[in-house]
């Protein structure tokens, strides 16, 4: 578990350190299944890695939950007069740290507004989750989040 951990460590800040499309990184808040703090680091025109640092609270415990997700954006979609409003989906992983360590797979799903002339965006995700361990299962996240960018 300890190694999982580390792993999710080293990919975060290894996304401050990646070529960064012209939002640069985004930090900000996550609300809902899991609710905390938010990042997001473009590493080309339409491919980013994002996750967040946050706290569950499904299972009728709270747990510090840790997610980074890899993430394809389709902006053809939806065409909008000002900013950009791209669909976005993925595939990440997840740990989720109780007395009974969890380790899934994320498919995170999500619409993101970019703002045209003020660097931040606000989302909408789901993410269909299959924990492997300790045992196999099917669960699902959602939240809404605002993310601020650093240039």
């Amino acid at each position: 578990m300890k190694k999982i951990i580390m792993l999710f460590t080293v990919l975060l800040f290894l996304t401050n350190i990646t070529d960064a499309q012209k939002r640069g990184f985004g930090v900000g808040i996550i609300i809902g299944e899991p609710t905390g703090l938010s990042f997001k680091s473009f590493i080309s025109g339409t491919t980013a890695i994002d996750g967040a640092a946050a706290w569950s609270f499904s299972d009728h415990h709270s747990a510090f939950h840790l997610h980074v997700d890899y993430l394809v954006h389709s902006y053809d979609l939806i065409n909008v007069q000002k900013g950009r409003l791209p669909f976005y989906f993925g595939i990440g992983a997840r740990v989720k740290a109780a007395d009974d360590a969890q380790f899934g797979v994320r498919i995170p799903v999500g619409l993101s507004y970019e703002f045209q002339n003020f660097p931040s965006d606000i989302f909408l995700e789901l993410a269909p989750i299959m924990d492997l361990a300790p045992a196999t299962k099917f669960r699902m996240n959602g939240a809404i989040g605002i993310r601020f960018y650093i240039q």
